[in-house]
């Protein structure tokens, strides 16, 4: 069988899983990553094998922008403390609590060890986005998931490269400790250069097929550039987005958007699939390379390290959850933390890809390795399938699902925005008025009329611009999560498309 048959097997078999996923209210990332696992211990299946630079960059890189262009750099201010908790101080202490497990019970160097903790301390962005998507929660719990999962990444990753070049060199040199420590300044730098770089060229092919193609290409090299330059992609990436968020989302024109958007959608998924599978293919690789020590005694450190990385993470979300709740000084900015809103994001850690390749990335001769990686693997596939099949019971369980809220905010946040579309009709007269504001008030189809369609066209494509910007308004107030927005802006487009002339709806190659 070939790659290609091989592939399109693959996919029709997550095509299948993601139905039964969705019918049985099961995260998806979970359901494919044990499918995956049993697919590769099946005789005949095919064996595919994931190089660690290129799944970096191919499935991690638009995952990452995808979550960072929805997060403002507001939301990060506000919940600032939650977030060096999660993405600093979890991360510290599950990588050093792990490490002693690897010196202590598996007999690694101290180097060694702390590589094997900077591997599976990071909760995955690909992971966390995939998995609270399925799910509704307090848009103050998702922003500090997603925040952390934008964050982590970079500080495991920047441990890791220290942990192995003391393991690799003996030690640390100064020019090694001089680019570790400027990786995550230069990183952020490099990622606002690069998104500026790439607003210049955001004219030059807005409202075509390639304009797309270009958006997935430069995220690619961004992560590429940052990687071969030896700063923090993820950093890089999550500055690029966020940096493009700010200073592009407003300009760019509603047809470019819309069709933005669903693309974004489908390939992010897409690849989220393909990467949730395949981790879980490793299997059988690791497996087979397991010859130099016993299946049993990895079985047994590996599964307490997976003990060791969920119990830390737990412990310090609850700690910084009390600390938050009682003292107003540790948290800033933000509303009390609850105590079931602790144990929702204590049990959201959730390892990826990000640990995976990391882990194959480490070199042949690296102090017992095939250990280092069975376990990585362990970790991912525990995290994901116990606590991605266990998430959406905890919910109901802690009664933190939000549908309801979120109907609610949605439906007055579109009041709102209505409201404003017709309070700037007020003084305007006539049968282009008359209609437009039926059409506010009924939410009818708007549609023009034979001698004024220009000027009908005019003003209602001005009242929508006074309700896009009541809607910057109410998200710099936070008064709207980003689910929230999207879809507002989203609606606001499609009307803004329908008062549009046919030629200028179209996106075409030219």
């Amino acid at each position: 069988m070939t790659f290609f048959e091989s592939l399109l097997l693959l996919l029709l078999l997550c095509i299948g899983l993601l139905q039964l996923s969705r019918r049985l209210l099961i995260p998806y990332p979970a359901m494919l990553a044990a499918a995956g696992m049993l697919v590769a211990l099946v005789p005949g299946a095919p064996a595919i094998t994931i190089e660690p630079g290129t799944a970096l960059a191919l499935f991690v890189a638009p995952a990452l922008l995808d979550a960072a262009f929805d997060f403002p750099v507001n939301i990060a201010r506000r919940f600032w403390q939650p977030l060096v908790v999660l993405a600093g101080v979890a991360v510290l202490c599950t990588t050093a609590c792990v490490a002693f497990l690897g010196w202590w019970v598996a007999g690694l160097p101290v180097a060694a060890a702390m590589v094997l903790g900077a591997i599976v301390a990071p909760p995955d962005a690909v992971a966390a986005t995939a998995v609270t998507g399925t799910v509704s929660i307090p848009k103050n719990t998702l922003f500090v998931i997603k925040g952390e999962s934008l964050f982590n990444d970079a500080v495991a990753l920047l441990l890791f490269g220290a942990a192995l070049a003391v393991q690799e060199h003996g030690g640390l040199d100064a020019m090694v400790t001089g680019r570790l420590l400027a990786a995550a300044p230069a990183a952020v730098l490099l990622g606002i250069l690069l998104a500026r770089l790439a607003r210049l060229t955001t004219p030059l092919v807005s409202g075509t097929l390639g304009g797309n193609v270009l958006q997935f290409v430069s995220t690619c090299l961004v992560w590429v550039i940052a990687d071969r330059l030896g700063v923090s992609a993820v950093l890089c990436v999550v500055a690029y987005a966020m940096t493009l968020a700010r200073t592009q989302g407003g300009a760019s024109s509603p047809r470019m958007r819309v069709h933005s958007y669903a693309v974004w959608a489908t390939v992010v998924f897409l690849l989220n699939v393909l990467a949730f599978l395949l981790m879980g293919m490793q299997a059988r690789t690791i497996v087979a390379r397991m010859q130099t020590i016993g299946l049993d005694d990895a079985a047994r450190f590996a599964g307490l390290v997976v003990g060791a990385v969920v119990v830390v993470r737990f412990v310090v979300v609850m700690i910084s959850n009390r600390l938050a709740a009682r003292f107003p000084v540790y948290r800033g900015n933000a509303e009390p933390p609850t105590l079931r809103q602790g144990v929702l994001v204590g049990w959201c850690g959730m390892r990826g890809l990000v640990t995976l390749a990391t882990a194959f990335a480490l070199p042949a001769d690296f102090p017992k390795r095939d250990l280092v990686t069975l376990t990585a693997f362990a970790v991912v596939m525990a995290t994901l399938v116990i606590q991605g099949l266990t998430l959406r019971p905890l919910i109901r369980l802690l009664r933190l699902d939000r549908n309801e809220e979120m109907a609610r905010e949605l439906a007055m946040a579109r009041f709102k925005l209505n409201k404003a579309g017709m309070m700037h009709l007020d003084g305007h007269d006539g049968p282009e008025a008359a209609l437009l504001r039926a059409g506010y008030a009924m939410r009818l189809e708007e549609t023009g009329s034979d001698g004024a369609e220009e000027r009908h066209r005019a003003l209602g494509l001005s009242a929508i611009a006074v309700e896009r910007a009541k809607l910057e308004m109410m998200r710099v107030r936070h008064e709207l999560d980003a689910p929230t927005y999207d879809t507002l802006v989203e609606e606001l487009d499609w009307r803004e498309l329908s008062l549009l002339p046919e030629a200028e709806r179209r996106i075409e190659e030219n």
